[in-house]
């Protein structure tokens, strides 16, 4: 960790926990989860997880159990919707993509309309490249080679025919298999889910993006449940990063950042409970967004969190995330929390000119992480000001509560989620889950009450911040991408030390439901990708893009060592 200044009232900690893996491993996940176990062991790994933060904070707000903001909002639908069709009209203006060695949608749009390929020659090279990752990073576990030629065809039918659906027209966009994709079972990254047979319909956001024209490729890797952030997977194997194949993608939208970084697609579909987006986008390089919670369609993702849950895209740049989230966001009459809400809007982006944005850091969390990631951090902030935001020292309190607030709440609501199951096979699961597991199942009551009258003072934390600031920019993760332990395959390892460090600056906003973007900013000394995270206020999506734009225009991005191309 950097040398962070000592501030008496930051209070995130590095928690000092052993790395587990092998039979001691196993013997935690059985101590936590067996009734026989001694009730002091438990009681102290719930003190070493600092859990006492939580129970000892006094505080007067009554609990809220969803993170609904107020959908009030001073831009006019008229304005909001010019906005999106100027947006659009620029997107089919500008005719390549902004990644360099990665193609944007435009450049399938391009190379479409000109007839250097189609999208059935790019659906027989990507059948090809799925074949190919499975031995290098493993990011896609299902596919289906005749229904992705069938929608290929159906695609070039409509192209020929001159009328594409979007932009989007034949793009192909891999799904986090927590989500619903016909013809597809829905695992959750489970040997447990998914044996009923294929998903019935699609998910709204699968729908959103199909409807699109898009070409939905297969189902990416996942950590079990979602439980964890590292993209281990005892059931569909390590999925690995594609810019160093011996360290972790990250998770646990794991497949879906390994896919977009190896070329895979320039879309994919995550999920994101606790970073579950951003995280693995940070480490693998790559833009992943976090809207406001609602904003998205939850209708068809498996219910693992309620309160924390968000659906959102992984993409390879801005605009690309930018043209994924006009697509899949949105009310939705299958899901009622995202039916009120103010209209979509992209106003100003791709206006470079920053002048009047204020940008918030509250410094000893923005520097409670390794030198390398806030040296790059430091230098992406330096670019907003160039263009003519201000910077602004913040404050915002209870972090360490808040942080554990959040463990609290994803860990007892995916509990709840999963226990019929759970209960009847519990070895079938992961060890690793097993311990995330048995930790909710030591909480009580009384935790998860606290843990949301906590979520209702962070939410006015952050307004009373956002009245003095338009955005908080932290990095991503407090470390780049962990090595993987390959002594520990295939269940992979306990090791939360490591844990709390790549969630130290994300689990806050799926609390409080304020949205998020990470990007790729840099590198570290092994040449691992460092991630940026701009949060904003509810609803304000289009001004984390603008900002996310801007910065994405200074960076130099390096070749990941995997790397295909399913185009040209």
């Amino acid at each position: 960790m950097s040398q962070y200044k000592i501030n008496p009232l930051y209070d995130l900690k590095d928690l000092k926990l052993p790395k587990l893996w092998g039979r001691p491993m196993k013997v935690l996940a059985h101590l936590l989860n067996s009734s026989y176990a001694n009730p002091v062991v438990k009681r102290q790994l719930l003190k070493d997880g600092g859990i006492e933060s939580l129970r000892e904070v006094q505080l007067d707000q009554a609990p809220v159990m969803m993170p609904k903001p107020d959908s009030r909002t001073d831009i006019t639908p008229s304005d909001a919707r010019d906005s999106i069709t100027q947006f659009c009209a620029r997107m089919n203006e500008e005719q390549n993509g902004t990644s360099g060695f990665y193609h944007s949608f435009r450049d399938f749009a391009v190379d479409y309309r000109t007839g250097k390929s189609s999208p059935t020659t790019v659906a027989n090279r990507l059948i090809e490249t799925l074949k190919a990752q499975k031995e290098t990073i493993n990011a896609i576990t299902n596919f289906d080679e005749q229904d992705i030629l069938h929608q290929a065809r159906e695609s070039e039918k409509r192209l020929r025919e001159g009328t594409p659906r979007s932009p989007l027209e034949g793009v192909p966009v891999s799904v986090k298999d927590e989500v619903d994709a016909t013809p597809y079972p829905t695992s959750v990254g489970t040997q447990v889910y998914g044996k009923d047979g294929p998903a019935q319909e699609d998910a709204t956001v699968v729908a959103r993006m199909r409807a699109a024209g898009c070409i939905i490729i297969g189902k990416a890797n996942m950590h079990e449940i979602g439980i964890g952030v590292n993209g281990y997977n005892p059931h569909f194997g390590v999925c690995r990063n594609p810019y160093h194949l011996q360290h972790a993608t990250g998770g646990s939208s794991s497949g879906s950042a390994a896919a977009v970084a190896a070329g895979i697609g320039p879309l994919s579909l995550g999920a994101d409970g606790g970073g579950s987006i951003r995280i693995p986008a940070a480490l693998c390089g790559q833009v992943g967004l976090k809207a406001t919670w609602s904003r998205i369609s939850e209708h068809g993702a498996a219910p693992l969190c309620w309160s924390v849950a968000h659906l959102g895209p992984i993409g390879a740049n801005v605009d690309d995330v930018a043209m994924a989230y006009l697509t899949m966001a949105g009310p939705d009459p299958k899901d009622s929390w995202s039916l009120d809400q103010p209209e979509l809007n992209m106003i100003g982006y791709g206006n470079s000119d920053l002048s009047g944005f204020k940008t918030g850091i509250y410094h000893p969390w923005f520097e409670h992480a390794t030198p390398d990631i806030v040296d790059a951090c430091r230098t992406a902030v330096g670019h907003l000001i160039e263009h003519g935001a201000t910077e602004q020292e913040i404050f915002i309190d209870k972090l360490e509560a808040q942080r554990v607030a959040h463990a609290v709440t994803i860990s007892s609501e995916m509990l709840t989620a999963v226990e019929r199951e759970y209960l009847k096979t519990p070895m079938k699961f992961a060890t690793t889950t097993r311990i995330g597991l048995g930790f909710a199942s030591a909480f009580r009551s009384t935790d998860y009450v606290k843990a949301q009258r906590v979520r209702a003072f962070a939410i006015e934390e952050f307004n009373r911040v956002f009245k003095e600031v338009d955005v908080i920019i932290t990095p991503t993760t407090a470390v780049t991408a962990p090595g993987i332990n390959n002594k520990s395959l295939p269940q992979g390892e306990s090791d939360l030390a490591s844990m709390t460090q790549l969630m130290r600056f994300v689990t806050a906003t799926n609390l409080t439901g304020f949205p998020s973007i990470t990007l790729p900013v840099g590198y570290d000394e092994k040449g691992l990708p460092v991630g940026l995270q701009i949060t904003g206020r509810a609803w304000e999506e289009h001004i984390l893009l603008r900002m996310a734009k801007v910065i994405e225009g200074h960076i130099n991005k390096k070749k990941p060592t995997v790397l295909y191309d399913i185009l040209r």
